[in-house]
C-alpha cells in the first residue's frame, strides 16, 4: 500500500484537507472520502463527462485527475452551484427545460455549462454544442440541454442587467 498524503485545497469555497493515496482520483476522494456524491461516476475513463468539476475554474473530468494533483487548488462541484436563495439559474433552466432524466450526466453538464457561461455569457447554439461535446447523455438527448443552456444565459444576462440598474 502506498503512503497516504495530506492534500489541502478549497472545495466550494471552503478550505479542506483530506488524506489520500497517490493513485486515488479526485472523483474517488470526492465521493468516497468526502461524501460529495453529486459528482457522478459514468465511464471512469474520461469519455462521458459525468464527473466534470471545475478545477481552478476549468472543467475537468475528475476520474482522470489524481487527487494529489489538487494541492492548493480550488475545486467547485455540483454541491457548490446553488446559492442560499435556491437553485442557480443554470440548475433552474435544466429543470424547467426538462434537460435531465436519469441524472447521471446532469452534474457534469451543469458544471461545464457554468464554465461556458462564465467565459461566454451569450453563446450561440453551435458554441454550446462544441463546448459541451465532452459530455454525453444517453437519456434526454441534446436539444433540451442546449435549450437549457440558452435559457440560463438569458437568465444570467437578465440578472446582471437587473443588478446593474439597481
Amino acid at each position: 500500500m502506498a503512503k497516504q498524503r495530506v492534500v489541502s485545497t478549497t472545495i466550494n469555497g471552503e478550505s479542506k484537507s483530506f488524506l489520500c493515496e497517490p493513485r486515488q482520483t479526485l472523483l474517488e476522494v470526492l465521493r468516497d472520502s468526502l461524501d460529495m456524491t453529486g459528482t457522478k461516476e459514468g465511464c471512469s475513463n474520461g469519455n462521458c463527462g459525468a464527473c466534470t468539476v471545475l478545477l481552478d475554474g476549468k472543467p475537468v473530468t475528475s476520474c482522470l485527475v489524481l487527487a494529489v494533483e489538487c494541492e492548493g487548488s480550488e475545486i467547485e462541484t455540483i454541491e457548490g452551484i446553488a446559492d442560499q436563495d435556491g437553485l442557480s439559474p443554470i440548475q433552474s433552466a435544466f429543470l424547467e427545460n426538462a434537460a435531465l432524466q436519469c441524472g447521471i450526466c446532469t452534474p457534469g453538464f451543469i458544471m461545464s455549462s457554468k464554465a461556458l457561461l462564465r467565459d461566454n455569457p451569450n453563446p450561440t447554439e453551435e458554441e454550446i454544442r462544441f463546448y459541451l461535446a465532452g459530455n454525453l447523455c444517453r437519456c434526454t438527448g441534446y436539444d433540451k440541454i442546449i435549450d437549457a443552456v440558452q435559457d440560463a444565459a438569458t437568465r444570467q444576462s437578465t440578472s446582471c442587467q437587473t443588478t446593474k440598474s439597481s
